[in-house]
């Protein structure tokens, strides 16, 4: 029986980048490559009500034990696409053996994984350390959740482990924020669920940001150089003044924990028009609520000084914490950090900058915290795993099982 890291390498080589760009189900085809395996190998392994639909959902079960039928039906999700922002195509799989505790030189491309970016690694010493080659990312956001359901889903059938049904989906385009576009709660089949799509082993994620996005167009007036005074409109020029009014200190790289933050993710552009997209973030809904209004009074502002309609803006609502829901189910995030604690590891509950597709699918009805991978760096060539990580963050899953009988 292949361990995680194992499946992690084979998923890896599969390319499955989704675009945010595409309008198509899922965004992009290649997902369908990564999907197909997965029910090939649940078929296989003797899962049922395997199920690969036209939208490139992955739904299958494990039976429950004898005498167990009448028990909680527990779920794990994770997502087969990978993130538009680096190049997912031939990833290369590099084993870091013993790992010395120092920074880990990647072949191409002259990056290097530092301990100073990435101080968790001092931990690691000792370890075997799973990273991409240099010029990919790794992959393992989500397939090192992927590979690790997979895992638990073999020693279920294989292993006299007693458990409840077991519901188990892939999902496509979580990276894009459509992840939940097309799921079926019902056929799914969960009493609750639990994603894996975090950091370190042991997290525990009952929070996460508010989001919404902003598409800004910026209509400039283009005439020779030349003969410009007082009637070229600089449309890039422009941009830059909107994003200057808007809080500087209040970007990725200078916020944490709790502080929401704007973030400038795309630009493009010329004398006659450019293009920016952002992405706003907070906790507090009515922070974010109070971000919104800081970025239309920005807009208002560069309209006033170059006339209406220079700068056009359309924000647009996206995920939503779920803490309040979770709260009302505490028993689910309770099982989590038993069995976390049960493997002697201190939960890691601090809120997740960011989202995850359990956010929509709790507020949509079914409880569903964030669990880690036993992973981090994600979205870019500093993406790794820890391969013991790994095979502890199963272990979470199978002390969940025993949690929730």
């Amino acid at each position: 029986m292949e361990r995680a890291y194992e499946k992690l390498i084979r998923y890896a080589k599969v390319h499955t980048k989704s675009d945010e760009n595409s309008t198509a189900t899922p965004s992009t085809a290649i997902q369908f490559d990564l999907a197909k395996l997965l029910e090939k190998e649940l078929r296989e392994m003797g899962a049922s009500d395997v199920v690969l639909t036209d939208t490139c959902d992955v739904y299958a079960k494990i039976p429950a034990t004898k005498g167990m039928e009448k028990k909680a039906k527990v779920g794990f999700i994770a997502h087969v696409d990978t993130s538009p922002d680096f190049s997912g195509k031939n990833v290369k799989p590099i084993l870091h053996e013993n790992y010395d505790g120092k920074d880990i030189v990647l072949p191409l491309c002259n990056r290097v994984i530092s301990v100073s970016d990435f101080p968790a690694l001092k931990e690691k010493v000792g370890k075997t350390i799973l990273t991409a080659s240099g010029d990919t990312l790794l992959g393992s956001d989500d397939k090192a959740g992927i590979a690790e359901i997979m895992v638990l889903c073999e020693r279920l059938l294989n292993e006299d482990i007693p458990h409840g049904t077991v519901c188990v989906a892939f999902t496509p385009d979580e990276e894009v924020g459509r992840g939940t576009e097309s799921f079926d709660i019902g056929q799914f089949g969960a009493d609750f669920a639990y994603t894996l799509d975090g950091g370190a082993v042991g997290e525990v994620v009952s929070e996460n940001f508010n989001a919404a996005s902003a598409s800004v167009t910026v209509h400039g007036v283009n005439v020779h150089p030349g003969s410009a005074k007082d009637i070229m409109v600089n449309a890039c020029l422009v941009a830059m003044e909107l994003n200057a009014l808007l809080p500087a200190g209040a970007i990725p790289a200078k916020t944490t924990g709790y502080e929401g933050f704007f973030h400038l993710n795309g630009m493009e552009g010329n004398v006659e028009q450019a293009k920016l997209h952002y992405i706003l973030r907070d906790h507090d809904l009515k922070k974010l609520r109070e971000k919104e209004k800081v970025f239309r009074s920005a807009v208002a502002a560069i309209n006033g000084r170059y006339g209406a309609g220079t700068v056009e803006a359309k924000i647009k609502e996206g995920y939503r914490n779920m803490r309040e829901e979770l709260d009302k189910h505490p028993e689910v995030v309770e099982a989590a950090m038993r069995a976390t604690e049960k493997l002697g590891i201190t939960p890691i509950t601090t809120p997740i900058r960011g989202g995850t597709d359990g956010a929509n699918l709790t507020n949509a009805g079914l409880p569903c915290p964030n669990l880690g991978t036993g992973s981090a760096g994600f979205h870019g060539p500093m993406e790794h795993s820890v391969v013991e990580d790994m095979d502890l963050c199963v272990e979470v899953l199978l002390g969940i099982l025993k949690e929730t009988m």
